[in-house]
């Protein structure tokens, strides 16, 4: 079929492929840096305790059969050596068949990763990572040049985070309509970067103008990505614009990369190759019966992005081949932080030495300035700042956290920039206060160094010890 095939992307789905498999990589060395503490057989939600109350059929996992940190750690290491191969171009010199099994491993991998990662694998880049590493697998390799259907279902992806994201936006925070959400997101969210401080600090009418570029390129752009060459590129090329400049003002994991990924397929780059051997009938037919089966699955999503009542980051499928994205269709006015400290005092008072425990990437010390993490992502971190906006967030995994720093577990402690106790003398209490934190004026930076400025709001936990644990006298 001599329309099936673009070869005029060639060297699209070469950046495309190669630029997954660095995403790929991330994904499982953030997995298999934090999953002890997080998922582990002692971890704060075990995986063994989840597949025991979830079928398979609702969480289609390897982990469903038989668990063991050994074997999680074999998966997410293997999830590595395999990105790491399809990085450097080892598909490239497979047969064809050989080069979409190779591509399947990583997203089999990863969904068993995902399908028991609960809570701290609830986010829309999860689903997002897995639905565009599924159609991955059907976009060949050298022995074929890129099937067209492929590249604009990976384009239909991109526009269901954009133009989702847009909607859920206008139908939520009227902060969006009135142009206004800027003028406190950069201080308000999850895991603030480096640069976000000056963010906050850009005029008010740059904010606007920040705020309505991004209702444009969500809202309209989206739309020019199916027209024709080479007006899709230059969408493509906003859209990618607009994700690197969000890559500047904050730590979104890999949300922002993989969405430029997802752009990367629309450009018609230079120097593509212009003619390639026939597809094979088989891989024809194998093409087209997963973009039928996509279409087929798209219909709920679409409903749900038709919706007054839209939600986002949601998955329709247990296999995650086509969700439902958005992010921050509501802008917090205020920042909230929990704090936790510990003590050694057999009997806690308010003048005791109480200790902060600093995380890497969640604000902390009002003088510690944040450090650039993404697209690495520190799970604790983020759902940490869900915590504070609500101790809902935090009731099925904050009891345990609190138990394992009162045991100084070194697999929890790794998860954290720094604990102040020795290892070998745990806190004999913790605690958790909730804080205001507010970005520093000019003023104020310029006085005392200080990214934040913090006050107290009220107690979240009260004094906490090991259950059975006996005071010393």
């Amino acid at each position: 079929m001599d329309w099936f095939t673009a070869p005029e992307y060639w060297l699209s789905r070469l950046v495309f492929q190669r630029a997954l498999a660095g995403v790929y990589l991330v994904a499982f060395l953030t997995a298999a840096l934090q999953f002890r503490a997080l998922l582990g057989e002692r971890g704060m939600l075990p995986v063994p305790r989840f597949v025991e109350r979830v079928p398979f059929r609702r969480a289609p996992s390897l982990f469903q059969l038989r668990y063991s940190d050994r074997l999680f750690a074999g998966c997410a290491w293997t999830g590595c050596a395999v990105s790491a191969a399809l990085l450097a171009g080892l598909d490239g010199l497979l047969p064809l068949g050989a080069a979409m099994l190779l591509w399947l491993v990583p997203w089999a991998l990863y969904l068993s990763i995902v399908n028991v990662g609960q809570t701290w694998y609830g986010f829309g880049w999860e689903s997002l990572l897995l639905e565009t590493g599924f159609l991955a697998v059907f976009l060949g390799n050298d022995e074929v040049a890129p099937p067209i259907l492929v590249l604009f279902a990976v384009r239909w992806i991109l526009f269901r985070v954009e133009f989702g994201a847009g909607l859920i936006k206008m139908r939520g925070d009227a902060c969006w309509r009135k142009l206004t959400c800027l003028y406190h997101h950069h201080e308000t969210q999850p895991m603030p970067g480096p640069l976000s401080w000056f963010f906050h600090h850009l005029p008010k009418p740059l904010h606007r103008v920040e705020a309505a570029a991004n209702h444009f390129t969500q809202l309209v752009v989206p739309f020019l990505l199916f027209a024709p060459q080479p007006i899709a590129t230059a969408a493509a090329c906003l859209m990618i614009l607009t994700q690197l400049w969000l890559v500047l003002s904050g730590n979104f994991a890999w949300l922002n990369w993989i969405t430029v990924v997802l752009a990367v397929s629309a450009l018609r780059l230079p120097a593509g190759r212009r003619s390639a051997p026939a597809a094979p009938l088989w891989y024809e037919i194998v093409v087209l019966t997963a973009i039928a089966l996509l279409l087929f699955l798209s219909y709920r999503p679409v409903v749900n992005m038709l919706s007054r009542r839209q939600v986002m980051n949601r998955s329709f499928d247990p296999l995650h081949l086509v969700n439902t994205y958005g992010a921050f269709g509501s802008v917090s006015r205020i920042r909230h932080e929990v704090v936790i400290e510990g003590t050694l005092d057999d009997v806690p008072r308010e003048d005791s030495d109480w200790r902060e425990y600093e995380f890497k990437g969640k604000p902390g010390d009002p003088r510690h300035w944040p450090r650039q993490f993404a697209p690495y992502h520190l799970r604790l971190d983020w759902m940490m700042w869900f915590a504070a906006l609500s101790p809902a967030y935090a009731g099925e995994w904050f009891t345990a956290l609190v138990e394992r720093l009162l045991e100084n577990d070194r697999d929890t402690l790794k998860l954290l920039r720094r604990s102040p106790f020795p290892a070998d003398e745990p806190p004999r209490h913790i605690r958790a206060r909730l804080f205001r934190y507010r970005c520093t004026t000019w003023r104020e930076l310029r006085e005392t160094g200080a990214y934040w400025h913090r006050t107290y709001v009220r107690e979240y936990l009260p004094p906490t010890r090991l259950a059975g644990s006996a005071q010393r006298s």
